[in-house]
């Protein structure tokens, strides 16, 4: 009789874990179709809250951060639920295809470094090896 209270609570908290992830994972291991049948949610909601900032704030990401952690958030959970590692191949197949939704026009400023002239390192570097004068203490300040 006690071992058949004891297992009530067990039982109800399985049967929420059900409804709450939709499905168990397999103990086989990763669901891939029914990752992919997931995902999209996600994408979905991620869409719905970006609809929300205007378009030309879409490449600031102090602008919808939070919206981004959710969505991540969400592919983590949806493929840990079908068992899946997060992140796998396929799962960042489906997080690059919203990249290219909403980000294809950001490009990123990058400082495009160059060595200066030769002429310029010599009139750097030439004056200091003509003179012979070597930097360091000088013994009179001691």
């Amino acid at each position: 009789m006690e071992t058949r209270a004891r297992r009530r609570p067990q039982l109800r908290l399985l049967l929420l874990l059900l409804l709450l992830c939709g499905g168990c994972p397999r103990v086989g291991g990763c669901n891939e179709t029914r990752m992919l049948e997931k995902l999209p949610r996600c994408g979905k909601a991620f869409a719905d809250m970006m609809h929300k900032v205007d378009v030309w704030k879409w490449c600031n990401l102090s602008e919808f951060i939070v919206y981004y952690e959710s969505f991540t958030n969400c592919t983590e959970v949806e493929t840990n639920v079908v068992g899946c590692y997060w992140p796998n191949p396929l799962a960042q197949g489906f997080i690059t295809g919203v990249h290219r939704q909403f980000f294809a026009n950001c490009t990123v400023d990058r400082t495009h470094w160059e060595d200066p002239p030769d002429e310029c390192i010599q009139r750097l570097t030439i004056p200091q090896k003509s003179t012979g004068y070597v930097w360091g203490r000088d013994p009179r300040m001691s």
